[in-house]
């Protein structure tokens, strides 16, 4: 079982905990950055190799997950690997946490249209994908999301949450998760290159405190996490943030719409931050155990 149940915790201890996540950070870390470098490096030309190229990006993107399943495998067996994966399927949520998770950042980013609006006297640019195909490319990226919330909420949040509380533990999972994406600002074979990382590390932290937030209170279900993940993904260039042509990944952004996103964006995280004070993780995914 996951070890944010109580007989686990005793069992082992904290500095058993804090090597296990030392471990899994390493491993993590090591298996992306070393498929995204050298999916990036593979050139066009290279027509055999330019065909693995998809295949070893996506194990990159994959990482967190197939690590935490070997840890927890290691760790805990088949039966620790089953608890994990149920949370996938823990469906039997409220429906507004469903239209929370699929609808938060749209109302974000079309709040900041209408303040952009105020402010300056234009509307900012509205990207041009139609509402139904990013409706589609969300549900079907939901499952994609696997391989990265298996590991970022389903094995890291709930062990760093027992150790220092679930509102610090999603802050400092903010910073971590952030930084996992550096690679792809920095490599022109990406569409994030040149783009502020600075910029980029606050809107994810406080993404990452959101995301903590509805784990929390869907009682440990990792689909709609999943779900506010692919939301975030598909629906955030209805207005769009990024700046054309940069190519300082460590300049700040000059976009005022990408600054008005991470003031809404912490506006809402600074309130769920005060919400999770006390919160029980353990208990609600516990909770949500019950249900299945």
């Amino acid at each position: 079982m996951i070890s944010c149940q109580p007989n686990h915790r005793h069992k082992h201890g904290s500095r058993y905990h804090g090597a296990v996540l030392a471990a899994f950070f390493v491993l993590t870390f090591a298996l992306s950055w070393t498929a995204w470098v050298a999916a990036t490096a593979i050139p066009d030309s290279a027509t055999a190799l330019s065909m693995i190229r998809t295949p070893i990006f996506l194990l990159g993107v994959f990482s967190p997950g197939i690590c935490a399943i070997g840890l927890t495998a290691l760790a805990d067996g088949g039966r620790g690997v089953a608890s994990l994966l149920t949370q996938i399927g823990r469906w039997q949520v409220g429906v507004r946490w469903y239209l929370f998770a699929a609808g938060y950042i749209v109302v974000v980013k079309l709040t900041v249209a209408l303040i952009h609006r105020a402010v300056t006297g234009v509307w900012p640019r509205f990207g041009d994908t139609p509402w139904a195909l990013m409706v589609l490319a969300m549900l079907v990226s939901t499952w994609v999301q696997a391989g990265e919330e298996l590991g970022w909420r389903g094995y890291v949040l709930p062990r760093l949450a027992t150790r220092i509380g679930l509102g610090p533990a999603s802050v400092g999972l903010g910073v971590i998760w952030a930084s996992w994406h550096l690679p792809l600002f920095l490599s022109p074979a990406t569409d994030t290159y040149g783009q502020s990382f600075p910029l980029y590390l606050l809107q994810v932290i406080a993404i990452s405190v959101i995301l903590a937030w509805l784990y929390w209170r869907a009682d440990g279900s990792l689909l709609l996490v999943m779900l506010m993940h692919a939301a975030v993904n598909n629906t955030k260039d209805i207005v769009p943030s990024a700046v054309p042509g940069a190519s300082n990944a460590f300049a700040l952004s000059t976009s005022l719409v990408a600054w008005l996103t991470v003031g809404l964006l912490w506006v809402t995280a600074a309130y769920f931050l005060v919400d999770m004070r006390g919160a029980d993780l353990a208990g609600a995914i516990a909770q949500g155990d019950r249900r299945i």
